[in-house]
């Protein structure tokens, strides 16, 4: 189903409803008769039909925008740039932004969870930071969202941002090293803060209409999960799945792996601020311990 969300705009969300991606993912059509597409989604043929059906009663698809290299939001942007003729766009590959720490632990065997990496995607252009496009009279400006991954990316439209994954109404963003990163993620909040949007559009669930006390909140329930994982260590070293057992009371234990993601997100970013320490090595085996106060 489509909807018109404001003027030039339409949503069709893709049939992929699940725990990590809501009702499923959005996939929005810019302009009129010059079309620009924003997080093609999934390889489905479904979704595929109403994405095409709905292009061609617009007008011509330039453009292919991806957020970010989860499959749920960028494994249908090679079929449908076939299909169109469009122009793939997006930051870079799915390594594309990381950080050295972030290799290492790549390097090391430590891989992705979540939704799944596209490790195929390429863009057919790389957009920096700032970067903008035009789409008929409209212009639409790429910044650069580290966090729940290395290349995310957001686009600013007429004041609105298309915010991908890194901010959502309905659910707190899921960041899972290599690919994400909890300290770029906290940076980027603010990125997003100081844009003033007057709207966020996000890859899964409605508009966010207030998104400066979304953001205020998803600021707070991570300096929350913080302190509880600080609180923790503080009563004697732990493991990491003792701390998501400690921590995650309320949350079923089918979802304990993902929440250990997060903790381990966390955690790395205490280790990198000098607040944490582990042994023998930073990974997620490892024991971590609070480091003492030198008061």
């Amino acid at each position: 189903m489509e909807f018109e969300l404001e003027p030039g705009l339409h949503l069709i969300r893709a049939p992929n409803p699940s725990p990590m991606t809501g009702p499923g993912t959005n996939t929005y059509i810019l302009g009129a008769q010059e079309l620009c597409l924003i997080d093609p989604g999934p390889d489905d043929q479904d979704h595929f039909a109403a994405l095409l059906g709905s292009i061609e009663r617009k007008g011509v698809l330039r453009y292919i925008l991806v957020t970010h290299t989860h499959l749920d939001h960028s494994a249908l942007a090679a079929r449908l740039a076939r299909s169109t003729g469009a122009e793939i766009l997006g930051y870079g590959d799915y390594r594309a932004g990381r950080s050295e720490l972030m290799e290492q632990l790549a390097r090391s065997g430590l891989s992705g969870g979540g939704e799944g990496v596209d490790i195929r995607f390429v863009p057919d252009r790389a957009l920096a930071d700032g970067a903008q496009i035009s789409v008929g009279s409209d212009l639409i400006r790429a910044l650069w969202t580290p966090g729940h991954a290395s290349n995310h990316l957001c686009f600013e439209w007429r004041g609105a941002v298309f915010s991908g994954d890194h901010v959502m109404g309905w659910s707190s963003t899921f960041v899972s090293p290599p690919d994400g990163d909890l300290g770029a993620y906290m940076q980027s909040l603010m990125r997003l803060e100081l844009e003033r949007p007057r709207r966020l559009y996000p890859g899964h669930g409605g508009p966010v209409d207030d998104p400066a006390t979304r953001i205020s909140d998803l600021r707070t329930h991570r300096m929350m999960r913080e302190a509880a994982i600080l609180q923790n260590l503080a009563e004697a070293p732990q493991r990491l799945s003792d701390l998501v057992s400690a921590i995650y009371t309320d949350t079923p234990i089918k979802m304990h792996q993902a929440a250990a993601r997060n903790v381990f997100a966390h955690l790395i970013d205490l280790h990198l601020r000098g607040l944490v320490e582990a042994e023998p090595h930073l990974s997620p085996d490892a024991i971590f311990s609070r480091i003492a106060d030198d008061e």
